[in-house]
């Protein structure tokens, strides 16, 4: 069984009433704001403690600590809220048929993923708040998914520090649904560049071995050179959106996209164009002979309903 390893289980806890602790000494404080104003004053490194249960924060600066506090809404959430995943769809080009969804991290608290992510990275929480990601991307797919279709889930390579050991909690939800594995399809977000490739080939063996498929997000952009998709091997590649829009109305984005097409064909790698919003971008990648398409032009991310 899976056991969660130390950066999965990160955890920052707050307590609104305690004890603040500078160089051996306690001061009691009843609130938040009491605490933060208690803080205000201190230079040195300090400590929380909850004198019913014995807990303790990690030692900090008070300004670090001052600063977990004034976001602690967004760090509990991570933490401990509700989170849901809204799917998009994602189309076959020559059909129009439906091919799967990209499954998109939401919260029910309204905020953004991108302030998620910023802060998840900046308290050390990414790990936990990627694997989260992924087990509401499955269960997505468990309550809405057709079985012939397909669900992309992004991951950030930075986060699964040993595949072969942190990937199995994701493993193990898949087999608690029931699911196949190759119904997911993984893909490196374009939030992250690569920098250690030798890493994210392990991350990508590792997947594939579990009979997954892994994908390429953000190729044109976040992934600067072509050559690395002999290097990596993915199954599919997403085309980043800046190539996409407006391609009809510019020669060198079209003629970037057919040498994208040419190399994926001769490696027989599915290709996908994504951020597409009008129907002049869908017949130059029809034309192009892209797979796959996804963007507002198809659909929006939205809930599922149970």
């Amino acid at each position: 069984m899976w056991s969660p390893c130390v950066a999965c289980s990160t955890t920052i806890p707050f307590f609104e009433r305690g004890l603040l602790v500078v160089n051996d000494q306690h001061h009691p404080y009843e609130s938040f704001d009491e605490l933060k104003t208690k803080l205000s004053l201190v230079e040195d490194d300090v400590y929380c403690v909850d004198p019913a249960t014995k807990q303790q924060t990690p030692i900090l600066s008070a300004v670090d600590l001052l600063e977990q506090i004034a976001n602690r809404d967004t760090i509990e959430l991570i933490q401990h809220g509700e989170f849901e995943s809204h799917l998009q769809p994602i189309v076959h080009l020559d059909t129009g048929e439906r091919f799967g969804y990209e499954a998109l991290l939401r919260s029910k608290s309204k905020i953004s993923p991108g302030e998620l992510f910023r802060a998840a990275n900046r308290y050390g929480l990414h790990s936990k708040l990627d694997q989260r990601a992924r087990a509401e991307a499955i269960k997505a797919t468990y309550h809405a998914v057709a079985p012939y279709e397909k669900t992309f889930i992004n991951f950030l390579p930075s986060t699964i520090y040993n595949p072969d050991y942190c990937l199995q909690h994701t493993f193990e939800i898949i087999d608690q649904y029931g699911l196949d594995a190759d119904r997911f399809i993984f893909e490196v977000v374009e939030t992250e560049k690569v920098r250690d490739v030798a890493h994210l080939q392990h991350v990508f063996a590792t997947y594939k071995k579990r009979g997954m498929k892994v994908a390429l997000d953000d190729v044109g952009a976040g992934f600067s050179t072509l050559d690395m998709l002999e290097r990596l091997e993915p199954d599919y590649v997403k085309i980043d959106r800046s190539y996409i829009s407006f391609c009809d109305q510019d020669a060198e984005k079209r003629a970037f996209l057919k040498n994208v097409r040419q190399l994926t064909s001769s490696m027989e790698i599915t290709l996908l164009a994504e951020g597409i919003e009008r129907a002049e971008e869908v017949d130059v990648c029809r034309e192009l002979g892209f797979d796959l398409a996804q963007g507002y032009y198809f659909g929006k991310p939205s809930p599922y309903a149970l």
